[in-house]
């Protein structure tokens, strides 16, 4: 029997030590830059403790 890349790999799916064949499905951001979507910067802002969108001093006086 030859035991390849191949043949390895699919005995590890088969009993579910697929750890390191299968890639991560969650992959987090990498920069804050890199989330375009309002909602999703809220929501990650919400996780992390953050106030977001940012506001300068005078923005948070103009509030009150």
């Amino acid at each position: 029997m030859n035991r390849t890349r191949a043949w390895r790999r699919n005995q590890a799916r088969k009993h579910g030590s697929d750890k390191a064949v299968r890639p991560q499905t969650f992959k987090p951001e990498k920069n804050w830059k890199l989330m375009y979507i309002r909602s999703t910067k809220l929501a990650r802002a919400r996780q992390l403790g953050m106030s977001y969108p940012i506001l300068s001093t005078r923005q948070l006086l103009d509030q009150e």
